[in-house]
């Protein structure tokens, strides 16, 4: 076995389809520079991702000059338990049941004689390098947003600056590269945020942030290199994105994290001409009300672009109803439309056929769009989704603002919907978007190239691991 072949690195996820695909991302980065790579997650997403995917647990699958293994761990409840309903007492559940995972495993591999060298997790589960530390391994965060929205949680929790509060709720925001209004910081931080749990929960990621050696975020320099900068005044930080191109494995589409079976839509954009079709979907999370569907439907309609949408069936633990589509939209859009569940989204952005892409601007999804050079139309609804919208429109110069949070409630109508949809695909804005947004293409396939800023990001953390984790070479 050569030296390399003895770096294992174990990559624990919180079980969301945000946090996994990114972590996936780096895995299989870091398995195609030779690396023996653990996935795990809970047994719970693990049956979602075997259905969808060809994965199976606890079997190693070659990635370029290393490997790849997935493996799933029981969180001890019953599948209607309700605390799985309560993301608070989940989180809480999780941790418990994780750290005594990953203590076993770091003790199972030790026995076997093939060490854990470095612990990889994410936001949400920053109990991991508390593991970590307790076995005296070396352990790094995979950022899964924005290194501004990491700027912005940074500064409200040290109170470097004034943030909204219950008596000024309505203050601009000063951070070091950008001036954000109130309803353009991350929305949990927010007093009216509906959701002020998920705020709390991310910022314990920076109480602990002196214990990871580096944070790793999914970004590039030339993308954000003002915060970039900014950041590694505090801590080690290596922007090694965007993860989903691998250069040095570039055959792993079909190792995938994906919890809904892809629907194919290929052939149907195969038919379509360059640069025709809007690409609409919220990702996985995003639920709209069925009124905003509606006016959704109606600006196709009135628009008569081809579009492909993204139309997912809510999980039964939701309690919401699935969208329908007016009477006889279908119909007639025959011709023009395709409605899918679920679509193999990185595909779908980098086919010539697609145009512009209505998004909920989780930064996956803009990640994805701003690599493959395609203009969005941003809906965010919630958290960093609000900050990303208002980068992707001001600052990278490649959107166009359709919709609003939902903590703002308002409805976007059939007719601003239709006008978007016209001005993004036709015109001299939509050449402007497409120009700015093919200028982000090129940046970012030259930083993931052989020697390309992320390229070199993730050759240094190698290095980092094989220096920290006592590994012989």
């Amino acid at each position: 076995m050569g030296s390399e072949a003895e770096i294992h690195v174990l990559l624990v996820s919180f079980a969301g389809q945000g946090h996994i695909n990114p972590l996936l991302r780096l895995g299989k980065c870091l398995a195609s520079r030779g690396l023996f790579v653990t996935f795990a997650t809970t047994e719970d997403a693990g049956k979602d991702m075997r259905a969808a995917n060809n994965i199976t647990h606890n079997a190693a699958i070659p990635v370029g000059d290393g490997s790849l293994k997935f493996e799933f761990f029981e969180d001890g409840l019953e599948h209607d338990d309700p605390i799985k309903k309560n993301l608070s007492q989940n989180l809480t559940h999780l941790e418990v049941v994780g750290k005594k995972f990953v203590s076993q495993m770091i003790k199972n591999h030790a026995e076997s004689n093939h060490p854990i060298s470095c612990i990889i997790y994410n936001p949400f589960f920053p109990w991991v390098c508390d593991a970590a530390e307790e076995h005296g391994i070396p352990s790094a965060l995979l950022w899964v947003q924005s290194c501004a929205v990491f700027t912005a949680y940074y500064h409200y929790f040290h109170k470097l600056v004034p943030f909204p509060s219950e008596t000024e709720p309505f203050i601009d925001v000063q951070l070091p590269s950008i001036v954000l209004k109130y309803n353009e910081i991350p929305d949990f931080l927010h007093p009216f945020s509906p959701y002020p749990f998920l705020g709390t929960v991310i910022l314990e990621q920076f109480k602990n942030l002196s214990k990871p050696f580096c944070v790793l975020v999914e970004s590039f320099d030339e993308l954000e290199y003002d915060d970039i900068n900014y950041l590694s005044k505090f801590f080690l930080i290596r922007a090694v994105g965007p993860l989903f191109k691998n250069p040095k494995a570039p055959l792993t589409n079909n190792i995938r994290g994906d919890f809904f079976k892809v629907d194919d839509c290929m052939e149907w954009l195969n038919s379509k001409p360059p640069s025709s079709v809007v690409y609409i979907s919220f990702g996985s999370i995003v639920h709209l009300p069925q009124e905003q569907v509606d006016e959704i439907a109606y600006g196709l309609l009135g628009s008569k672009v081809s579009f492909l949408w993204v139309i997912k069936l809510p999980p039964k633990e939701w309690d919401v109803k699935s969208h329908v589509l007016p009477d006889g939209f279908l119909e007639e859009t025959s011709d023009k439309g395709k409605v899918v569940q679920w679509s193999p989204q990185e595909q779908v952005l980098a086919h010539p056929s697609v145009a512009c892409f209505v998004t909920h601007c989780g930064w996956n999804s803009s990640m994805e769009a701003l690599t493959l050079g395609v203009p969005m139309l941003t809906f965010p609804a919630w958290g960093d989704q609000v900050t990303n919208a208002k980068f992707i429109v001001d600052v990278f110069g490649v959107g166009i603002r359709m919709g609003y949070s939902q903590a703002e409630n308002k409805l976007v109508g059939r007719e601003e919907v239709k006008k978007c949809l016209l001005e993004a695909t036709e015109g001299p804005k939509a050449e402007e978007l497409k120009k700015n947004a093919l200028k982000w293409k090129k940046a970012a396939e030259a930083a993931v190239a052989v020697g390309g800023s992320s390229d070199r990001n993730l050759d240094a953390f190698v290095d980092d691991i094989k220096r920290r984790g006592n590994v012989k070479v």
